[in-house]
């Protein structure tokens, strides 16, 4: 990935996982890659990853499952509470 300087890492880490999650790419109920996948696919440090994920979930994009994993949400299951 080429990095755009004026933009944090982990925003732009948080665009491509956003986008693949818009076109389809992860559908709604797919696992995503863990923080640790994202540490190693993008060479960035387990904080960064980490606000990419919380992020996510923040914006109602994904949910968690504690021992699982972090998965896409399903659009209808924005009113759940995870």
């Amino acid at each position: 990935m080429e990095w755009k300087p004026n933009v944090p890492r982990w925003v732009q880490v948080y665009e491509v996982i956003k986008n693949r999650i818009e076109d389809g790419t992860y559908a709604p109920g797919d696992k995503l890659p863990s923080v640790l996948d994202l540490t190693n696919t993008y060479g960035i440090a387990n904080a960064t990853a980490q606000k990419v994920m919380t992020q996510l979930r923040q914006d109602g994009l994904t949910y968690t499952e504690p021992g699982l994993g972090t998965f896409v949400r399903r659009p209808s299951d924005s009113s759940e509470g995870r």
